[in-house]
């Protein structure tokens, strides 16, 4: 997945922003002003930190040695760096993503998921 790609895809989600809080270089996604995904876009390789349920994170950790770490500067429970330059497939990166913002989501309060469609 290209920075370009991974940008497109996390924009996609409804109510979705991208923002720089700490500097011009790192893009942090986010829904109703929580944050959902953070990237250096310009980074080799390219990385993504995305929040997951404990339990996936501990079994993808371990199926995806090395492309799927504890979250760099995040809570190591709920946070991965997801390596996405080409080592995991499109398609579970994609999953992996929808899955961060679902889980973002579920924390808002029920009117703010609703208005998302979200239930």
């Amino acid at each position: 997945m290209t920075p370009r790609e991974l940008r497109a895809l996390c924009l996609s989600f409804e109510a979705a922003v991208e923002d720089f809080p700490f500097n011009p270089e790192t893009s942090v996604f986010k829904v109703q002003g929580r944050l959902f995904a953070l990237s250096a876009l310009d980074s080799r390789p390219l990385t993504v930190n995305l929040k997951c349920d404990p339990e996936d994170a501990i079994r993808l950790r371990a199926r995806y040695q090395g492309l799927i770490v504890p979250g760099y500067h995040m809570n190591k429970r709920h946070w991965n760096t997801v390596t996405a330059d080409g080592g995991l497939p499109d398609r579970l990166l994609r999953e992996l993503v929808e899955d961060s913002y679902d889980l973002v989501v579920a924390g808002l309060p029920r009117a703010e998921r609703l208005r998302l469609d979200r239930p």
